[in-house]
């Protein structure tokens, strides 16, 4: 049996940052399997997303690199994945089996950049005759007569649709039982990097209908909308719209819903790790769990991602290590992480040499307990959609925004305001803190080059970047 260890990397789509049940203390949520692994691990409570929606996030987690080193500062389909030093590269030609199953949002969408089996969901068809391998599963199971909710409606939506078929035959379902079956079929003679990429709780909210109605009817504690979101007040004018209102029994029933879809995943992660414990291979592996980024789910009048508040750019973050790690277990750490701390913590815990170049830092230190030297704050942003491109720098206590476009400044002070209720960027108490936090942003975007929106002492409104780089651009022609 081989003597490194493996990897077992959980990347559910749209799963918030608070919603896990004990580990993040959720008032609402279940999530018991969830739950033990952070109790056999640690817990990061101030994880975001530097660039809060799905392919950026991906490409910084593929590569331990900024949304800006990867060329992805917005969300942008159909641009060429053209890596080629990724995570999954380096482990494959080390020797480890490297197998992803579900959503991995890569162009063209048969690529496999560096896993050797990929065994693909993915409810959007870019490529001309594309069928994902759970469509053409679920084809043949139900004779064509069940279909993917996500086929049918927008899959950015508030509704909830809960699942009427045979729990069996549900994306989360498959995304497990394929991932079981993979592990159950792989090499035994090499150590195995498995990703597992769940798209739910990412629209369509439609849990199987039992899970469902574990929710239905309980008592929701109250949406938080703060004293600067009443701009988004209007209500509701489109099934996939990311502002507005809803009625209270309509966001109910999205939240049960959202909860129902979270609490199923939760059971398919428990049976993965049922499985990895019953191979005899649980003491030797790592288990990283964390989302691309969060689901505003009525948060300040607001749905879906891409915006720089906490239920958008907050993620989930459990790292479980294998029995061999010496560091404390059930512990919690708060310095500020992200996607790009993925790939040299794996690379480093399987023995492979960690590019200079990455922006990401190893999490060993701060997992194995005591003090260490950690980076002040992270800096993320989104791009590319009309209006709402925006620059974000947070060390998970505090939190600067700035719109780049309209110039508009929020300022949160999250340990006494974690829901974000209250501006303080024009608070005479918080100046100083204002503007030491707008010096670090304006100096991140100077050193980077964006000179349109910063000269290194002062912000500049009136821009908005791209979603992708030109010279990601130019790489993808013919």
């Amino acid at each position: 049996m081989p003597e490194r260890p493996n990897f077992l990397l959980i990347f559910p789509d749209q799963w918030r940052g608070d919603c896990v049940g004990g580990a993040y203390n959720h008032p609402v949520v279940e999530t018991p399997f969830l739950d033990q692994m952070a109790n056999e691990g640690v817990t990061f409570t101030s994880a975001y997303s530097a660039c809060p929606s799905c392919i950026a996030t991906r490409a910084v987690l593929a590569t331990g690199r900024t949304p800006d080193q990867v060329g992805r500062i917005g969300y942008r389909d159909g641009v060429p994945w053209n890596y080629e030093d990724t995570m999954y590269h380096r482990l494959r030609d080390s020797g480890y089996q490297t197998i992803n199953v579900g959503k991995t949002h890569f162009y063209p969408q048969r690529l496999h950049l560096g896993f050797e089996e990929n065994q693909v969901y993915d409810c959007i068809r870019i490529d001309e005759g594309f069928d994902s391998d759970y469509h053409m599963w679920l084809a043949e199971k139900s004779g064509g007569l069940v279909r993917d909710t996500a086929m049918e409606v927008t899959s950015n939506s508030w509704m909830a649709l809960p699942w009427v078929h045979s729990e069996t035959l549900h994306p989360n379902t498959w995304t497990a039982q394929t991932s079981i079956e993979m592990l159950q079929r792989r090499d035994p003679m090499r150590p195995f990097f498995l990703q597992v990429g769940f798209h739910r709780p990412h629209p369509p909210l439609d849990p199987p209908i039992e899970y469902f109605r574990r929710y239905e009817g309980r008592e929701m504690p109250p949406v938080p909308v703060g004293d600067w979101a009443a701009d988004f007040g209007e209500p509701v004018q489109r099934v996939d719209s990311s502002t507005g209102t809803l009625p209270e029994h309509v966001l109910n029933r999205s939240r049960w819903a959202y909860y129902a879809q979270i609490t199923h995943l939760d059971y398919q992660i428990g049976r993965i790790l049922d499985c990895v414990r019953v191979m005899g291979e649980l003491d030797n592996t790592w288990v990283i769990f964390v989302a691309d980024h969060g689901e505003l789910l009525g948060d300040h009048n607001h749905f879906r991602k891409v915006v720089p508040f906490e239920g958008s750019a907050k993620v989930p973050f459990i790292v479980r290590p294998p029995r061999s790690f010496e560091g404390p277990r059930g512990s919690r750490r708060d310095e500020p992480i992200s996607h790009f701390d993925v790939m040299p913590t794996v690379l480093r815990q399987a023995g492979i040499e960690v590019p200079d170049d990455l922006y990401g830092e190893t999490l060993e230190p701060l997992m194995a307990g005591g003090d260490a030297p950690w980076r002040e704050f992270m800096h993320g942003e989104h791009s590319g959609f009309a209006d709402q491109g925006n620059q974000f720098v947070t060390d998970g206590r505090e939190k600067f925004i700035w719109l780049t476009e309209s110039g508009r400044e929020l300022f949160f002070d999250l340990t006494e305001d974690p829901q974000e209720l209250h501006d303080r960027s024009a608070d005479p108490a918080y100046a100083e803190r204002v503007a030491l936090w707008r010096g670090r942003l304006a100096r991140v975007l100077s050193e980077r080059g964006d000179e349109a929106l910063s000269d290194g002492e002062r912000l500049i409104p009136g821009t908005s970047l791209p979603a992708a780089r030109e010279w990601l651009l130019d790489e993808g022609k013919e």
